[in-house]
């Protein structure tokens, strides 16, 4: 059995490990943060190709990431469900080319639109519960024999003699620790959680002249947000930016209105004029690299992780 090492405990990292296991490999996740403590802990999140890569690639990855949130749908542990919601458009010639994948996708009356905004399409996509889905995932990654090892790598080279290949799946670390790539960037988001007296349906208004604006109810509170603050490095939470959050959030959904508050969190999406899913020579072992993701990573993952696992499989039969 191959023995691969998988930088990178976030959702893309364990996504990819969960895939190579599944292929016979004999798999060890290294990272310096607890999968709780990743980026993808912070997200709401759902299906959504939210500041994606628009191309043919990334569109087959969409699709099959669709697909294996649809299987998980019957895995109540899995804390997937398909969930109604709204896509608030404020341009006047939006990109619906994802809605071809959702033959229920249908638009929104204009009646029913809030101010300033051209159109809308109301929708049912894969929603998931990440305080649910991740810990599942990790139990699926133990039950498939995979390792976790808590250190911080600095370099590809540093795992050469303890592995036959390494997938690199570490956000924004990852140009660095393979050391030819220094396009990636962070882009800063900040969440609130409010208590949930029982929404069920999602909004979002990503073009809100605000600030971007998302509602997202989950069975125990309601992810309220955001902000995608391009270049900051800045992971802490801010009253103020909180504040008006909630603020575009309660014109959007009224019923949030004096709700009480959970929680706060902010974190750094990876991101890069384009995702990097590719083999990368010049290491003393076969290296993937799978980074890249922005604000899509759970979104991606599952495609993210089966091209890896085919990338990494014809690298390793030569």
């Amino acid at each position: 059995m191959p023995q691969v090492i998988v930088v990178g405990a976030g959702v893309v990292g364990l996504s990819a490990a969960h895939e190579l296991a599944r292929a016979g490999h004999q798999v060890r996740v290294v990272a310096d943060a607890d999968t709780a403590d990743t980026v993808s802990a912070v997200s709401a999140a759902l299906w959504f190709p939210y500041r994606s890569e628009q191309s043919a690639a990334a569109d087959l990855l969409l699709e099959r990431s669709l697909a294996r949130f649809e299987e998980l749908l019957p895995v109540p542990e899995a804390g997937v469900a398909r969930r109604p919601g709204t896509v608030l458009e404020r341009t006047a010639d939006p990109d619906r080319s994802w809605a071809r994948l959702f033959p229920d996708a249908a638009a929104v009356p204009p009646d029913l639109l809030p101010p300033g905004v051209l159109s809308g399409v109301r929708v049912a996509v894969p929603f998931i519960t990440v305080p649910e889905y991740l810990p599942w995932l990790v139990r699926r990654l133990e039950s498939l024999g995979v390792a976790f090892e808590r250190r911080t790598v600095t370099a590809v080279a540093e795992l050469t003699g303890s592995a036959d290949a390494v997938v690199v799946a570490a956000g924004l670390r990852s140009g660095e620790l393979l050391g030819d790539d220094s396009s990636v960037v962070p882009v800063r988001g900040q969440v609130v959680r409010l208590a949930n007296p029982g929404l069920t349906d999602w909004i979002t208004d990503d073009d809100n002249p605000d600030g971007l604006t998302y509602v997202f109810p989950r069975n125990a509170d309601v992810v309220v947000g955001g902000v995608a603050v391009e270049g900051s490095s800045d992971a802490t939470v801010h009253a103020d930016v909180a504040a008006a959050m909630l603020a575009r959030a309660t014109r959007l959904v009224p019923e949030l209105a004096g709700l009480p508050v959970l929680g706060h969190a902010a974190g750094l999406r990876p991101a890069r004029p384009t995702l990097r899913i590719e083999a990368v020579p010049g290491h003393a072992v076969p290296v993937v690299a799978a980074y890249g993701h922005g604000g899509a990573g759970v979104t991606l993952s599952w495609g993210t992780a089966e091209r890896v696992a085919t990338l990494l499989g014809d690298l390793l039969r030569g």
